[in-house]
């Protein structure tokens, strides 16, 4: 089902405006109890009824709508719980929920809040700054308090991660010219890793994740990047960013070490950004330092920008 939705969102984006079409057809099914049939909605909304088929079909695969067959009759009505919100206004009433929803294990209704979060015409780069990562961060600090046990954490985390796949399934039109690989050197840093890689996604990035690379640590790490790199970079010209999440300092140095003696051999195109809280007499070189993703996002959209100048 989501393989069908990215190919029918390639084809619905040609000559329409999806969001637009989104509020649209939620005015039309709310105000409707019985259902509307595709011929009714495609008059109402004025578009073609194959175009919007389409539309339905992708709609109907993100969860917003869904179809019922009433005797010789297919009709549409709006998914239970589909609400709309008013962005920018609502983010902070959305994280209050999602994190209620996510403590309280409630994980359809969390997926659902961050579904109508995405069809309210919410940016999805502001749902994951400002709605999952302060969440992993909460999970992280009642387990470290000692208020939830492992079970209950990795619970929370796999609906995290779910989340972020919500997010992580936008479409967009990548630009090749900007270009990164994230990962992480531990298990506790994997969901702002994902979570920054989603963000990257969204922002038009080619992004490669790398999961946790802990399993990596050894002398042959910087040979094996370096094999990936001329892979999947094909043209050096263009900007490739490393982003490293950590929350050890011997994980911070060791891959640190390993992107730079990269970077001789790759060139200036090549920028590192560490991801961590590192003690002040630490001395670790990377092209920029800092503790959340928002930050790191803005840098690389800076750097990218100096790049096309």
């Amino acid at each position: 089902m989501l393989y069908t939705s990215r190919i029918f969102s390639k084809f619905v984006t040609r000559g329409y405006q999806s969001e637009k079409i989104k509020e649209k057809l939620i005015d039309v099914l709310r105000n409707s109890k019985t259902g509307l049939s595709g011929i009714e909605i495609s008059k109402r909304l004025g578009i073609n009824r194959i175009t919007m088929t389409k539309y339905l079909n992708v709609f109907a695969a993100e969860g917003l709508v869904k179809q019922k067959n009433i005797g010789s009759v297919n009709l549409w009505f709006i998914e239970e719980g589909v609400t709309h919100f008013n962005f920018p206004d609502d983010f902070f009433q959305v994280q209050t929920k999602y994190l209620e929803c996510l403590l309280s294990g409630e994980h359809k209704e969390a997926y659902g809040l961050l579904r109508n979060s995405l069809h309210s015409s919410a940016n999805p780069v502001k749902i994951l700054t400002e709605v999952i990562s302060p969440a992993i961060d909460s999970v992280r600090d009642l387990y470290e308090e000692g208020k939830i046990g492992k079970s209950e954490k990795n619970f929370l985390d796999e609906i995290i991660s779910n989340s972020i796949q919500i997010v992580n399934l936008t479409d967009v039109n990548t630009n090749p010219k900007k270009n990164a690989i994230v990962f992480s050197t531990d298990h506790d840093s994997v969901l702002l890793a994902q979570t920054a890689s989603a963000a990257f996604h969204v922002g038009e990035w080619k992004v490669s994740q790398l999961g946790d690379m802990s399993s990596a640590i050894d002398v042959m790490f910087d040979i094996d990047l370096q094999k990936f790199l001329n892979k999947i970079w094909t043209k050096k010209q263009d900007l490739m960013i490393i982003v490293i999440f950590s929350s050890t300092e011997s994980g911070s140095k060791f891959f640190s070490e390993a992107v730079n003696s990269s970077k001789t051999k790759f060139g200036k195109a090549l920028y590192l950004v560490l991801c961590t809280k590192l003690a002040k007499k630490t001395k670790i070189k990377a092209d920029f330092v800092c503790e959340d993703i928002d930050t790191m996002l803005q840098w690389c959209q800076t750097i990218y920008e100096s790049s096309q100048s």
